[in-house]
């Protein structure tokens, strides 16, 4: 919880315990504690901003002024009327209800932190609009809309201590649909908005440069910073994360002149087992996304209007990750562009076009075993869909192949989902039995030492040896000689 919301909550106690207790309730101080319980939620309203969490934490302060109020109106000892005891007796017991809730809600689905990388290098991050004029918009009936992507990048920075960090989700407002795929309320996700990550905006970039550089695609009505925890470890081990905003596939994409691209509802048509026909049809036009910011890449490897980023691209040494459809549209962009030198994919079918062509560069899957996708109720034919395909393209790899399985996830494992409430998401069966921090540990340990070996030529114990560290991964390597 966040400080003022934290004095809040005490105020709010001891306005209570001061109300209840006679003795408490006669004292000369006890005349004072519930304005200044609603005086201080007024100020948590105006420095740290509201969030649904803590709306009964605000009814509460407004109760207890008021409870405070009634029993002010005749002398303690007596003369009060039967109605107002039975209102008193009734504010306290609304009072009670007020407290629990109010402090419950804010644990339960908290303002969480995001944890810290272990790399040697702080994070800095800058995010760019940029519209492909030669390709038309398919998602939109208007033959005149053309491309348009958000492109957050992060990277390695001078570090600051003072300097601010950047919110985890800059627009709320854009994960309203999301929330309503999974039948909440608009609202749900508002508070996002307050979580800090450890990147810092237009930060100076770190000496050491020119940079790897990674490329990243989101989850089917997800949205580019789902998986920052991963991102914010790969910069802090030296290189530059580009993460994609891909309109009509995200939950939502803001635009700097404040249009939204919403969710295209038609990337969940039911039409056949597996994944639906229209999907199957998109995963090409969005894989040239990753192509054309490819090109913007490399022009602002050379003209970087922010100064920033210029010269610091390493492009030759460039990879693309991505999970759920994130990870079908690495595959198949991985397919597509020799420039891709390594391709990880998470938790995902393989596309027609890898199926039959297969891929060319080292490529790493990171999922989990068929047990795992049955606690999770997958339907057998995905099942197989998954875990079939990931095989048939691991076994045609021509270089460095690994699958990684981590026992015990569920899909919403592979992102920063468990974040969002830990406990809540235990309960409600949506994450895997396996403990969270656990499981991001080992997807962060796997995915560094990938690109580590495969972008950078480092040596990877972890990828000779996995079972040292992490003995409940379920590991296979292809590395065929020369």
């Amino acid at each position: 919880m966040r400080p003022l919301e934290t004095l809040l909550l005490l105020a709010n106690l001891l306005t209570f315990v001061a109300l209840v207790i006679p003795r408490l309730r006669a004292a000369p101080r006890a005349r004072v504690v519930a304005p200044i319980a609603l005086l201080i939620a007024g100020a948590q309203l105006l420095v740290e901003g509201s969030r649904w969490q803590m709306i009964p934490a605000y009814a509460l302060s407004g109760l207890l002024l008021l409870i405070w109020l009634l029993q002010g109106q005749s002398p303690v000892a007596g003369g009060r009327s039967r109605a107002g005891r039975l209102a008193v007796r009734l504010g306290a017991a609304l009072a009670v209800l007020g407290l629990a809730a109010s402090s419950v809600l804010p644990i339960i689905v908290p303002v969480f932190h995001l944890p810290r990388p272990t790399g040697p290098y702080a994070i800095g991050t800058v995010t760019y609009h940029w519209v492909d004029s030669a390709r038309a918009e398919v998602f939109t009936a208007d033959p005149n809309d053309r491309r348009e992507l958000m492109v957050q990048m992060w990277y390695p920075a001078r570090d600051d201590p003072a300097a601010p960090r950047a919110p985890y989700v800059e627009h709320p407002e854009a994960l309203v649909p999301l929330a309503r795929l999974f039948g909440l309320p608009g609202f749900i996700f508002g508070h996002l908005q307050y979580v800090t990550t450890n990147a810092m905006p237009s930060a100076a970039i770190a000496n050491g440069g020119p940079f790897p550089v990674l490329l990243f695609a989101h989850g089917r009505g997800g949205y580019r910073q789902h998986n920052t925890m991963l991102v914010e470890e790969l910069v802090s081990h030296g290189y530059i994360v580009a993460a994609v905003d891909q309109p009509y596939a995200a939950s939502g994409v803001v635009f700097p002149d404040g249009r939204m691209a919403p969710f295209d509802p038609r990337m969940f048509d039911p039409v056949h087992p597996g994944h639906p026909a229209f999907l199957d049809s998109i995963i090409p036009f969005l894989a040239h996304d990753f192509s054309f910011a490819l090109d913007r890449l490399a022009a602002l490897n050379q003209a970087d209007s922010g100064g920033i980023l210029r010269g610091q691209l390493d492009l030759g040494r460039a990879g693309m990750f991505g999970v759920s459809l994130g990870g079908a549209v690495t595959a198949e962009a991985c397919g597509l562009e020799p420039r891709l030198r390594a391709c990880l994919i998470m938790d995902v079918f393989m596309p027609a076009d890898v199926l039959q062509a297969g891929l060319r560069q080292p490529t790493m899957w990171i999922s989990r075993d068929a047990r795992s996708m049955q606690l999770e109720h997958w339907t057998q034919a995905d099942i197989d869909e998954t875990q079939n395909g990931m095989r048939t393209v691991f076994g045609s790899l021509p270089g460095d192949g690994y699958i990684v399985l981590v026992p015990g996830t569920f899909h919403p494992n592979f992102s920063d989902f468990p974040l969002l409430s830990p406990w809540l998401t235990r309960r409600l069966g949506l994450i895997g039995p396996i403990d969270p921090q656990r499981a991001l540990t080992i997807i962060n340990a796997f995915t560094v030492a990938f690109f580590d070996r495969d972008l950078k030529g480092q040596p990877a114990s972890l990828l000779d040896r996995p079972a040292e560290r992490f003995p409940e991964v379920l590991f296979e390597a292809r590395r065929p000689g020369p």
